[in-house]
């Protein structure tokens, strides 16, 4: 009887009595080994049913925060958490480095504003559709729900994906795609299998911050390669790897992550022809593929996966919670990426597999993500034009996705200004975390799907400041 009861008690009364507990816990009106009031009077308290209490106790039990004594009654854990701060300021002195957005956009609280992140709004994700997905995963096999997946993946999962990529001129069999938790993890796996520590890998400039973040943490040289409104700069990149020997080299070409460039077809088989002639690799990162009106040119596609890997995620279209990606490639890279993935992490990630599988099978999800389309473009050009009024110039006007990379007004670093933005709150992007060789400054990325009225009227104050203590430092007197 009371397991029917506790089924039927609202999540939110069991939550609140869990919050009770931890607050007088984290405020140590309740010290290591206190007993806990009793289920009945703490029910009476709080004006809530006996089963309530029992569930949110034996909850509490199980992530270790109290502990049950038979016909004692309930303690409080004697390893206590330290004391937790609500309330502590950002870290204003930290190197802005490739880690610095990350580190910002990831622990800032929902109060922060993050027009320097790189994902989308939980408002603009399909919850309906994940919300479904939910449902139709836990009315599955318990072995979904319990036992470790393949580690190439979910069959149907890959098919879809199959699918998915021959729509943009990909053609890779379900047995040339292997899944992982993320688009991250993909490169990570990648660079394990393919490099040694001390390899040189190619990257553009600017590029993604964490393709920077990983390659140092393999301890893999970097060098970069201008790039241009139509890819990577043809004459430089000859010249690297004539001269540099790169193994590998990463990029974006549908959608480039941070300017929001596309890859002409004749500079996509320009560098075909050059990673032909100097053994090069390619990895092509392609998670934003479902921000496109129309399929641009893939490298992937041209090269018939032969020097190319192309990796993808649904963290920007679906849900960054469902962590999902995957990894197209030669069968027989497939094969040695099997035995790295199991030595790493063992089995797949079923239960995300199959979530993520009912989620993109769902006819809801290729309406959420033509409406998407959609609602990016309104933003980028609404974005566009206010920036263009304080004076913050887009270096092109992409055709999809989410970044609109800008100029600054002149004289000002990036790097100042992020800093002063985020003692008011807000975390924005900095030019020189995307540029290995550091000749971004007077850059920024801005996530459109990010900016609201809040971020214009917080950034237009900051750059105000950034003005004012520019134009101090070029007036004050010089040192005798």
């Amino acid at each position: 009887m009371v397991s029917e009861a506790i089924q039927t008690v609202p999540v939110g009364r069991i939550g609140m009595v869990m919050a009770t507990i931890r607050q007088r816990i984290a405020a140590r009106s309740l010290v290591a080994g206190s007993r806990l009031p009793s289920v009945r009077v703490l029910a009476r308290s709080m004006q809530v049913s006996v089963s309530t209490v029992v569930e949110a106790y034996n909850r509490l039990v199980a992530e270790g925060a109290i502990l049950s004594r038979p016909g004692s009654g309930f303690y409080v854990a004697s390893q206590l958490a330290p004391l937790e701060l609500s309330a502590l300021e950002p870290k204003l002195d930290r190197a802005i480095d490739p880690l610095w957005i990350s580190r910002q956009s990831l622990e800032g609280d929902e109060s922060v504003l993050k027009p320097g992140c790189g994902w989308m709004p939980a408002s603009w994700l399909p919850q309906q559709t994940i919300r479904k997905a939910l449902r139709t995963v836990s009315r599955g096999s318990a072995e979904a729900l319990a036992n470790y997946g393949s580690p190439l993946g979910l069959p149907p999962l890959r098919q879809l994906i199959s699918r998915r990529l021959g729509e943009r001129g990909v053609e890779a069999a379900p047995d040339q795609i292997m899944l992982t938790e993320s688009g991250t993890q993909a490169i990570d796996l990648l660079c394990r299998y393919l490099l040694e520590p001390g390899d040189t890998v190619l990257v553009d400039d600017p590029c993604y911050f964490n393709f920077q973040a990983l390659l140092r943490a393999h301890r893999i040289r970097m060098v970069s390669v201008p790039y241009t409104p139509a890819g990577p700069d043809i004459d430089a990149l000859a010249s690297i790897l004539a001269e540099r020997r790169p193994r590998l080299y990463i990029t974006n070409s549908a959608v480039h992550n941070p300017t929001g460039a596309t890859l002409s077809p004749v500079i996509a088989h320009r560098v075909l022809k050059l990673a032909d002639q100097h053994g090069l690799i390619i990895i092509e990162d392609d998670i934003f593929a479902d921000f496109e009106h129309a399929p641009a040119p893939r490298l992937a596609g041209f090269d018939g996966l032969n020097r190319v890997i192309q990796i993808g995620s649904f963290s920007k279209t679906l849900s960054a919670s469902a962590r999902c990606g995957f990894v197209a490639a030669r069968p027989e890279w497939i094969e040695g990426l099997i035995d790295l993935k199991i030595a790493t992490m063992f089995g797949g990630a079923r239960l995300n597999e199959e979530l993520t599988h009912a989620a993109l099978s769902d006819s809801g999800f290729r309406r959420h993500a033509a409406a998407l389309r959609v609602r990016l473009e309104r933003a980028r050009r609404e974005a566009s034009e206010r920036l263009r009024e304080m004076g913050v110039t887009p270096w092109i006007e992409p055709r999809a996705g989410i970044f609109l990379w800008c100029r600054l007004p002149a004289g000002l670093d990036s790097a100042d200004v992020a800093r002063i933005a985020l003692a008011s709150g807000l975390v924005l992007a900095p030019g020189n975390a995307f540029s290995v060789g550091q000749t971004a400054s007077g850059f920024m990325r801005f996530n459109v799907a990010q900016m609201d009225d809040r971020v214009f009227e917080a950034l237009q104050a900051c750059l105000q400041q950034a003005l004012l203590s520019h134009s101090d430092k070029e007036h004050a007197p010089s040192a005798q």
